[in-house]
Parts: structure tokens; sequence; C-alpha cells
């Protein structure tokens, strides 16, 4: 079953199913399924082509999913970056952007980049 350009696993139950959608989470794909009136306990697979199309129906009318919301962030962050404010010049210099530590977490943001004294050392077989 595709949704929004987003293939959705089988055999998963449809309430976590949808949240493979970008921009969809639990607690949104809840809502969507009251709105759908479709059984949150039913595996992907079993839906009826009238409940799949209600579903896609509600998600493509009412939120901003895939491209469009990335589109959104990616503006969001450039007019950040544009205007030079604080977190625009995070997001340029690749670090955390919300406050959080970078004497020693920060690893995901900045790569594994490891700087102290240990992390250039020379492996055994080299001449001393």
């Amino acid at each position: 079953m595709r949704i929004a350009g987003t293939n959705i696993p089988d055999n998963k139950k449809i309430e976590y199913a949808l949240p493979y959608i970008f921009g969809v989470g639990l607690s949104l794909s809840r809502k969507i399924l009251v709105a759908a009136r479709v059984n949150k306990s039913k595996r992907a697979k079993e839906l009826a082509p009238d409940e799949v199309s209600r579903l896609r129906e509600i998600i493509e009318k009412n939120y901003r999913i895939e491209g469009e919301l990335r589109r959104e962030i990616l503006i969001n962050v450039k007019r950040l970056k544009d205007i030079g404010t604080y977190r625009g010049n995070r997001h340029i210099r690749g670090l955390p952007v919300r406050g959080q530590r970078t004497k020693t977490n920060s690893r995901t943001r900045r790569g594994n980049v490891r700087k102290t004294m240990g992390s250039g050392r020379k492996s055994a077989a080299s001449p001393t």
C-alpha cells in the first residue's frame, strides 16, 4: 500500500505503519485513524480500499507531510542562516542547535570527531 509517496509495511498494524510517512508520528496516526473511522488493530494489508482512500484523503488534505514538510523545514533553516541568528550559525557550523552541551556529547551532530590526546595514536607496528 502506498500513501503520500511512501510504502506502508503490510504486516504491521496500521497504527504503527502510518508513522513511516515523514511528518506523521504515533499520536497523529491515532488521530487520523479516529477521523477515518478505521480500527487501529487492523493490519495494513487487511484494510478495505474505501478505508485506504479515506486515510489517504484525510492525510493529504489536512496535514503537511513528506516533500512539502521537508521543503518548509529547509526554508525555515535557510531563513535562520540568512538573518544571522545564533541558531542559524549553529546550523552553519554543524553544531547542536538547541542548547545541548558540546564538551562531551554531540558526536552525532559533529561526526565522530575526537579531540583528545590519545585519538591520533600511531599503531604499535610503526617504529618509535
